[in-house]
């Protein structure tokens, strides 16, 4: 019998080691899943590569995981606003290093890997700072940049309801990189607010497809 299904966040984040790649949903606060951050703090893997959109808001959350120093590396688009003063600091300071990528971009890498492509040339970030030592190609008179495809070891992602095979629907704007995080890693692990019966969820509304879940634990609360 398949059950994905995990007791408790300790469980969830089981094995994520030192020096993983870990895609973390969320665009801010929106789909962002503070429980399992909250977790891997407690775990302790360090020297980990972040993939977010940002960097963190305020002291919690991915915040939180900054300030605890288990970040070497973080991949995102958006690094910098009004509270994010943590890793605003740490970069500063030479503790983080930055890849930053367009969030466009951001979501294709991260859509590719989970599409099995090799790679794929975009007009964004040609002839800035973000395009040195990339190739390059003239297609049909427009300059373009070659992206490779961003993949995971583990990705941490929210959704409203799962069950046990690990079908996933998603509240709203907070689904954003979520379904993409998922294929795009070795072990996604997903927090839901509920885990319903197998049947109750309608095959036209699930967005992520258990085959690319590998454990859901139920949280329960506001998405």
């Amino acid at each position: 019998m398949i059950d994905k299904t995990v007791p408790d966040l300790r469980a969830a984040v089981a094995g994520i080691q030192n020096g993983a790649t870990v895609m973390i949903g969320g665009f801010g606060n929106a789909g962002m899943p503070k429980d399992l951050i909250d977790a891997l703090i407690e775990q302790g893997a360090t020297d980990l590569t972040i993939v977010n959109n940002n960097a963190g808001n305020g002291d919690t959350g991915l915040a939180a995981l900054l300030a605890a120093g288990r970040v070497k590396k973080i991949i995102c688009s958006f690094p910098r606003q009004s509270d994010s003063h943590v890793f605003d600091a740490l970069y500063r300071a030479g503790k983080i290093e930055l890849e930053l990528t367009p969030q466009g971009n951001l979501a294709e890498r991260i859509r590719a890997a989970g599409a099995g492509i090799a790679g794929f040339f975009t007009p964004t970030g040609y002839g800035t700072q973000l395009a040195e030592g990339k190739e390059t190609r003239l297609i049909n008179g427009r300059h373009y940049v070659l992206e490779s495809p961003i993949h995971a070891d583990f990705a941490l992602i929210k959704a409203l309801k799962g069950d046990r095979w690990g079908n996933l629907v998603y509240r709203k704007a907070a689904r954003n990189f979520g379904p993409i995080m998922a294929s795009a890693a070795r072990c996604t692990i997903a927090q839901v607010d509920e885990i319903v019966p197998l049947g109750a969820l309608d095959p036209e509304v699930i967005i992520t497809p258990g085959i690319f879940v590998q454990r859901v634990v139920q949280i329960g609360g506001v998405q």
